[in-house]
C-alpha cells in the first residue's frame, strides 16, 4: 500500500505540472485580460500615455512581456515558495480572498453530497430490489428529469415559482437586508434561508445520476451467483440486500465519493453565480472574466489537484470498503 501512494502521489505530481503548463498557457492565449482592459483605461485619462505604452508597461510590471514557458517557470517556482501573488482584481492577496470565499462552498457542498447520498443510495436500492415495479419507474423517471435539467434553466424555475411568485426566498445574495442587525443566531438563520435554494439546486441536479449509478450497480450484485447461494441457504432478504448486496455496491460508490472531494472545495460556479452567492466558484468566474490570471491559475491548479487527490483516496478506499481488494 505504501509503494502504491506513492507512486500515485509521484504520477499525479508529474500529472499536475503538464495540466498547470496547459493552463497557464491557455490563459496567456485569452483574447482580453485584465492588463488590456486597465491600458485601455489608464489611456483615457488627460494628458495619459497612449494605450500601447500603457499595455507595454503593465505587461512589464506582471511579466507577461516573457515567453510562455519562461513566465510559467517564474510562475511554478513562486507557487513551490508559496507566494501566489496578489488578486488583479480584487487587489487583496490571492490566498486572503480564497479563504474568505471558501468556507461558503465548502458548507454548501458538504450539505448537498450529504443530501445526495441520503437520497440517492436508498431510492437507488429500493430501485433495484423492486425492478419493473411502478416505484422503479417512478424513481427512474424522477432521475432521468433531473439528469436532463440543466442548472441554469431549473435555478430559474426555483427562483421564479419560489421568489417570484411566492415570495418565500430572495432571489439572490448572501445575506439580507437587515443582517447586521441582528443578532449571531438570527444571522445564521438568515444565511441559511439564502442557501436553500443554492442546495436544492445542486441536489436535484445531482441526486439523478447517483441514483441511477447505484440502481445499476445494485442489479448486477443482485444477480451475481453467490446472492443465489445465500438466499438458498435460507437468508432474509433483508440480510441479502443489505449485507452482501449492499457491502459490494459500496465499492463502485467510492469513486462517486472521491470524485466529489473537488465539489465539497472547488465551488458550484453556475449556482454560485446565478444567485450570486460569493464563494469561491462565483469569485473564479469574476476573476476569470476579468482576465485576473493570480487567481485564475491558482483557482484552476487547486482543482487539479483535489481531482488527483480525489482519484488517489477512492483507490485507497477500495480496501477499506472490501478487504478482497488489495492494492500493491
Amino acid at each position: 500500500m505504501r509503494n502504491f501512494v506513492i507512486k500515485r502521489i509521484l504520477i499525479s505530481i508529474v500529472i499536475l505540472l503538464f495540466v498547470t503548463l496547459i493552463i497557464y498557457v491557455l490563459i496567456r492565449c485569452l483574447p482580453a485580460s485584465y492588463v488590456d482592459n486597465m491600458a485601455m483605461q489608464l489611456s483615457t485619462a488627460p494628458g495619459a500615455k497612449s494605450y500601447e505604452e500603457w499595455r507595454a508597461q503593465l505587461n512589464a510590471v506582471y511579466g507577461l512581456d516573457k515567453p510562455m514557458l519562461l513566465g510559467w517557470l517564474n510562475w511554478l517556482k513562486e507557487f513551490c515558495t508559496g507566494n501566489l501573488g496578489d488578486s488583479w482584481k480584487y487587489t487583496v492577496p490571492v490566498i486572503e480572498k480564497f479563504k474568505d470565499t471558501i468556507g461558503v462552498s465548502f458548507i454548501m457542498g458538504l450539505i448537498s453530497l450529504i443530501l445526495e447520498l441520503l437520497i440517492a443510495v436508498p431510492l437507488g436500492i429500493v430501485a433495484a430490489t423492486k425492478q419493473y415495479s411502478r416505484l422503479d419507474y417512478g424513481i427512474s423517471a424522477a432521475a432521468l428529469v433531473g439528469i436532463s435539467l440543466p442548472t441554469f434553466f431549473f435555478a430559474s424555475l426555483l427562483k421564479l415559482f419560489f421568489s417570484v411568485h411566492l415570495g418565500w426566498f430572495d432571489t439572490h445574495g448572501l445575506v439580507g437586508r437587515n443582517f447586521t442587525q441582528l443578532d449571531a443566531w438570527g444571522q445564521f438563520l438568515d444565511m441559511a434561508h439564502h442557501l436553500v435554494l443554492p442546495i436544492a439546486t445542486l441536489v436535484i441536479i445531482s441526486v439523478g445520476s447517483l441514483m441511477r449509478y447505484t440502481r445499476t450497480n445494485m442489479l448486477e450484485v443482485l444477480n451475481a451467483d453467490y446472492i443465489r447461494t445465500a438466499r438458498a441457504k435460507g437468508l432474509s432478504e433483508r440480510r441479502v440486500i443489505y449485507h452482501h448486496a449492499f457491502r459490494n455496491t459500496l465499492i463502485p460508490l467510492v469513486t462517486i465519493v472521491g470524485a466529489s472531494l473537488p465539489g465539497l472545495f472547488s465551488g458550484a460556479l453556475i449556482t454560485e453565480t446565478l444567485f450570486a452567492i460569493p464563494g469561491i466558484g462565483y469569485t473564479s468566474y469574476q476573476a476569470m472574466i476579468s482576465g485576473d490570471i493570480p487567481f485564475t491559475m491558482f483557482y484552476m491548479t487547486f482543482l487539479a489537484i483535489l481531482t488527483l487527490a480525489g482519484n488517489l483516496l477512492s483507490d485507497i478506499l477500495y480496501a477499506v470498503v472490501d478487504p478482497r481488494v488489495r492494492l500493491s
